[in-house]
């Protein structure tokens, strides 16, 4: 019995690549100084990907400020006091506020996607921002001679763009981060700001073939950054019934730091339609042990009683250090991490075959 597993997307950056982009935000090394260190991390991020054993990788986000910011970088229509998102040990992450359009992507991560696939044969996955967490860049009182209306068109079809190029370019998995999504329970208990942002995902969701999204996905979790959260508190059973309502056939959950393990099977069991498959986490994340392989596969092992094994695979909580300022966990640790996500799904492949 195949059981796939696949990583979500960041890996801690090197020291002196996490140098580089503050001196160059300081205005202290040239552009140039900056891709260097660019290249050479990413280079030897994908050489200790390889070495895990994953069959499937991704590119560390090694090149990216943030998995969420990445589109917006060199944008000129921005402000600095956009939403402030808080987390469970008081520190903050503020998103941008948009001050004019047209909306339109800076980057689009084929670029990311095409520069890991020339370093490796194994297939690469790309991560791409939701088109609902760009939509909290729109400010309440609305912007002059920019409707909120025009903005959601233009960013529709930027979103539709950044997942289309990927799967042209080979993309093995787009993963869409849609990690706000138990947050907007925690910031509207009635769900009402879940099922819009649902729903406008499924919009650009929508523009693609059903044998297109079978190479799409989602990512959830309640947030990872600085080893803290922003939304661990809400309940899973009040997210999952309106997430598995995404027009998309793999799901990316957060799983191995929930405390109420069997209740959220029992829940993935019951919403889980024929054509998905759900990716648990099996690595946590936020604590610096590294998991052993049996630990794992009896993770699997106790999913698979609740869950088809043909419809089960396994990934880690969340992207290890998604913001490029995050140093809360050290590389060697995220690696060894997923070396035992790696050995330990193979393992549990094994006794249920």
């Amino acid at each position: 019995m195949k059981i796939p597993t696949e990583p979500i997307g960041s890996i801690p950056r090197p020291a002196y690549l996490t140098q580089a982009m503050q001196a160059f935000s300081a205005k202290q090394i040239t552009h140039e100084d900056l891709l260097s260190a660019q290249d050479k991390a990413l280079i030897e991020t994908i050489a200790l990907f390889e070495q895990t054993g994953s069959p499937v990788i991704t590119d560390g986000e090694q090149s990216k400020s943030s998995f969420v910011t990445y589109p917006l970088e060199g944008m000129t229509q921005l402000a600095s006091d956009g939403i402030v998102i808080p987390f469970a040990d008081g520190h903050t992450r503020q998103l941008p506020r948009l001050t004019g359009g047209k909306f339109k992507y800076s980057i689009h991560a084929n670029r990311y996607l095409n520069k890991a696939k020339t370093l490796t044969q194994l297939p690469v996955k790309q991560a791409v921002i939701s088109a609902s967490a760009l939509s909290l860049l729109y400010p309440q009182n609305g912007i002059a001679g920019y409707s909120h209306d025009q903005f959601i068109a233009d960013l529709l079809a930027e979103a539709e763009a950044d997942i289309r190029m990927c799967l042209q370019d080979g993309a093995h998995i787009v993963q869409i981060d849609f990690t706000e999504a138990r947050l907007a329970i925690k910031l509207d208990p009635t769900r009402g700001l879940l099922k819009m942002l649902v729903d406008l995902n499924n919009q650009v969701l929508d523009r693609f073939t059903a044998t297109e999204r079978l190479r799409i996905g989602v990512h959830t979790c309640p947030g990872g950054d600085h080893d803290s959260t922003h939304s661990a508190d809400v309940d899973y059973g009040d997210l999952l019934p309106d997430l598995f309502n995404l027009h998309v056939s793999n799901f990316y959950l957060e799983y191995a730091a929930e405390k109420n393990k069997k209740d959220t099977l029992k829940l993935i069991k019951r919403l889980l339609k024929p054509s998905q498959r759900v990716f648990l986490g099996v690595t946590n994340v936020l604590v610096p042990r590294i998991e052993s392989r049996d630990e794992i596969c009896e993770m699997v092992l106790e999913a698979a009683k609740y869950i088809s094994p043909d419809q089960l695979g396994t990934t880690d909580d969340c992207g290890f250090s998604p913001f490029a300022d995050d140093i809360s966990t050290a590389r060697e640790v995220a690696f060894a991490k997923i070396k035992a996500r790696v050995e330990g799904t193979a393992l549990a492949e094994g006794k249920l075959g």
